[in-house]
This record gives structure tokens, sequence and C-alpha cells, in this order.
């Protein structure tokens, strides 16, 4: 059985960065699930579509993307990882996303993902929807307004303008949104490690994750 780690949590806890560093320590495949949302509105967006048009599903299904090791993403072969991390797509995303036509258009080709000789999968409904039999099942939280504040600062970093009341506000909302959503809404599965990340550095999440995920591995392997 190929071994699967999840890590799910709302946008802004930290679960992207810590995943990427726990698939590098483990030697395993990365699976950033809300891309292929993002990528998904994008694309939408690129055709001239509303998120809520019928037409949206198909472009998910045949959506034509990779993933590069240092982390780019391709739509078209055309690198659109710097548009991806946008507000505005970002939040066409999370519209998507609390669809379940999208979703499901989405669910194979996220379970593809799972090959030898493992799989860390990043989301918001790993452990709950796409992967229920994974080995290792973690959930990353934090307060809104750390992941504003997080988020504020990438986007500063990376040249956009930003607002960290409004941030803060989107952030809540998109939570609303998440949690309440009738598919596949955003909460632990009922055997997952939660962790919240508010007071803990990047390198106190991994630390703890890694020692959990090292436990259930030798678990499983007994």
């Amino acid at each position: 059985m190929i071994p699967v780690i999840t890590i799910d949590g709302p946008s802004g806890s930290g679960k992207g960065t810590v995943a990427r560093r726990l698939a590098a320590r483990l030697g395993f495949g990365m699976l950033d699930s809300g891309a292929l949302y993002r990528l998904t509105a994008l694309a939408s967006q690129h055709a001239g579509l509303a998120p809520q048009d019928p037409e949206v599903v198909e472009v998910a299904r045949h959506l034509n993307c990779r993933f590069d090791e240092q982390g780019n993403v391709f739509l078209d072969e055309e690198n659109v990882s710097h548009e991806l991390r946008t507000e505005t797509i970002g939040a066409i995303a999370s519209q998507m996303a609390a669809r379940p036509e999208v979703r499901d258009a989405l669910l194979q080709r996220q379970r593809d993902f799972a090959r030898a000789p493992g799989l860390v999968a990043d989301g918001r409904d790993m452990g709950t929807v796409i992967f229920p039999e994974a080995q290792a099942k973690i959930f990353l939280d934090a307060s809104a307004e750390v992941r504003a504040d997080r988020r504020y600062k990438q986007l500063i970093e990376n040249g956009f303008d930003a607002n960290f009341a409004a941030l803060v506000e989107e952030i809540r909302q998109r939570d609303e949104r998440d949690r309440n959503r009738s598919v596949a809404p955003l909460r632990p599965a009922e055997d997952a490690l939660v962790v919240d990340s508010s007071e803990l550095s990047i390198h106190e999440v991994e630390a703890t994750l890694w020692r959990y995920i090292q436990d259930r591995l030798a678990d499983q392997g007994e």
C-alpha cells in the first residue's frame, strides 16, 4: 500500500510550506490540491467564464497542467505560479470548490497523485474525502489574524498590493464558506492530529508533525 500523509487546514495555516518540507524529507511526491482549484479558476477566467457557469466543470475535468520539482505550476505549458497566488484567483477558487460537480471532476485526478514511494497531500478535504485511508492525517490551523498577517507579508514580498483588514475579513468569509459548504466541508478527520500553528514557528510545526508521521508510519509497518 502506498503511504499517504494528508495535511488539511484553512488558507494561511502553513500547511503548504510544511507539506513541501515534509515531502522533501520523506522523498515523497507532493500534491497541492488547492492549486488544482486555482488552476480551474484561472483557466475559467481565461475562457471568460463565471464561477457558476456550467462549462467550468469541463474546464476542471480537462485541465492541461503540471507541477515541477521547484514548486512551479504550469497551465498549457505556461508558468502561472505567480498568477495563481493572487487574491482574486483565490476567491474564485474558493467559490468553485463549493460546487459538488467541480469537486467530482477533480476527485480522481487528485487520487492519481498517490504513487510510489508515497505522497504528502495538502488541502482541505484530503483526510476526509480524497484519502480517507491515509496512514497519517493532520489538520493544521491558526487564527484568522495570524493567517492574514502571513498572507499580507507574502503578498508584499511578491510585489502585490495588500490591505491587512481586508485580508482578515476575506479569510473569515472564506472559512465560513469552506466550513458550511454541503460537500466536503472543512473539518478535521476524526483520526487526525490537530495542531494550532498560531504561536509556533514553521520549524516547530515541522518538528511536531515529523515525530507524529514517523510514529504513524512505524505503527503501520508493524
